[in-house]
C-alpha cells in the first residue's frame, strides 16, 4: 500500500497548456489518543505544515494508537506502511536503541543539534530504522512515578520497590530491574483496565496526558523528584522523506524544529501546571530524599548506557561524549 503519493490538485486546462500542480501527502499516525496532551501539540503542527504548505504538502492523519498500536509503530515506519510517526524513542527501542540517548540526556534539543549530538543520531535511525529524525518534543520535563497505595521510603530516602507492581514502558525496563522493582510491560491504553483491577498498583509515566487517561482515578500518590526527560520524537520513512519535493522538505522541516523549540519553552510549565491541578484534586506528593534520592537518580543515569552498551556498543561512546 502506497501512503505517499502525490494528489492533483489542478486538472489539465486545454485552452492554455498548463500542467497540474501537485500536492505531496503524508501520511501520519499519533501514539496516544487524540485527547492528550501529546497528540494535542503534534496536530498543532500538523495544522501549521498544512497552513504552510497550502498547495505543496500536506500531512493527512489517519488517527493514533487505535490505527497502529504501540508496540508496531517502529515497524510500520520502517517498511513504509505509515510515513509520519509521532512517537517516543522508547517504543522503538526494538529497532534503534540508540534512541534511548534522548531520555538520559539533560541537553536542550538545541544543544543537541549545536553539538553534532542530534547529526549522530539521524544517521543511526536512518541506517537502522529507515527513519528521518524531525523534531524532539517535550523534553524539557520527566517521567514520575505514581502508586494507588501510600509509597514507603527506605532509610536512605530511596521509594521502597518491592510492595510496587509497576507498570513499565520498554524504556523504564532496565532502571526498574535494576532497582528490583517487578514489572509489568504494557502499552497505555491496557493501564486503565489495569489498574481498576488491581493487576498493577503503581505507574511510571510523565505528568503530561496522566489525567487525560484517567488513571489518577486509581493513583493517589506521585512520587518526586523526576528521572529521564520525555523523549516523544517527530520522524518520517527515510524514502518518503527523500520523495518529498525540495520545498515541501523544507517546510516540514523547518516547522519540526519551531516546534521543536516551543515545545522545550512550554512544556515545563504545562507539567507542573498540570501535576498541581491533580494535587488541588488531592493527589498526595511524596519526596525522595537523601542519599536514597541521589542513588535513585543515578541509578536511572546509568541505566539507559548500560542497556545501549548490551544491545549494540558502537556509538555509545560517542553518544555519552554528546547527550551528556
Amino acid at each position: 500500500m502506497k501512503f505517499l503519493r502525490s494528489a492533483a490538485l489542478a486538472a489539465l486546462v486545454a485552452v492554455s497548456g498548463q500542467a497540474a500542480s501537485a500536492e505531496d501527502v503524508i501520511n501520519a499516525v499519533h501514539f496516544t489518543p487524540a485527547s492528550t496532551d501529546f497528540s494535542k501539540e503534534f496536530l498543532r503542527f500538523v495544522d501549521a505544515v498544512n497552513e504552510r504548505g497550502k498547495g505543496v504538502v500536506r500531512i493527512d492523519v489517519k488517527g493514533g494508537p487505535e490505527v497502529i498500536p504501540n508496540p508496531q509503530l517502529g515497524a510500520a515506519q520502517q517498511s513504509g506502511l505509515i510515513d509520519m510517526l509521532h512517537t517516543p524513542a522508547g517504543l522503538y527501542l526494538e529497532i534503534v536503541p540508540e534512541g534511548e540517548a534522548f531520555a538520559a540526556s539533560t541537553l536542550p534539543p538545541s544543544e543537541l543539534r549545536a553539538n553534532g549530538g542530534w547529526e549522530l543520531l539521524d544517521g543511526i535511525y536512518a541506517r537502522k530504522g529507515n527513519a528521518k529524525l524531525l523534531a524532539l518534543l517535550n523534553a524539557s520535563a520527566g517521567f514520575h512515578i505514581w502508586t494507588v497505595d501510600e509509597p514507603k521510603l527506605t532509610e536512605d530516602g530511596m521509594l521502597d520497590f518491592t510492595p510496587l507492581l509497576i507498570r513499565a514502558s520498554p524504556l523504564y525496563k532496565q532502571f526498574f530491574e535494576n532497582l528490583g522493582a517487578t514489572l509489568v510491560i504494557q502499552p497505555a491504553p491496557e493501564v486503565y483496565t489495569s489498574l481498576e483491577r488491581g493487576v498493577i498498583n503503581s505507574n511510571a509515566y510523565p505528568a503530561l496526558g496522566y489525567h487525560a487517561f484517567g488513571w489518577d482515578k486509581f493513583t493517589k500518590y506521585r512520587v518526586d523528584p523526576s528521572y529521564f526527560r520525555m523523549d516523544v520524537l517527530i520522524t518520517m520513512n527515510l524514502d518518503a522523506y527523500n520523495a518529498l519535493s525540495p520545498e515541501a522538505q523544507k517546510i516540514v522541516t523547518e516547522t519540526a524544529m519551531e516546534f521543536e523549540q516551543k515545545s522545550y519553552d512550554e512544556t515545563a510549565a504545562l507539567a507542573e501546571k498540570l501535576k498541581q491541578e491533580m494535587v488541588d484534586g488531592g493527589m498526595k506528593v511524596v519526596e525522595m530524599t537523601g542519599a536514597g534520592k541521589d542513588k535513585f537518580l543515578a541509578a536511572a543515569a546509568a541505566a539507559s548506557w548500560e542497556r545501549m552498551e548490551a544491545r549494540d556498543p558502537t556509538d555509545v561512546p560517542k553518544l555519552r561524549e554528546l547527550f551528556k
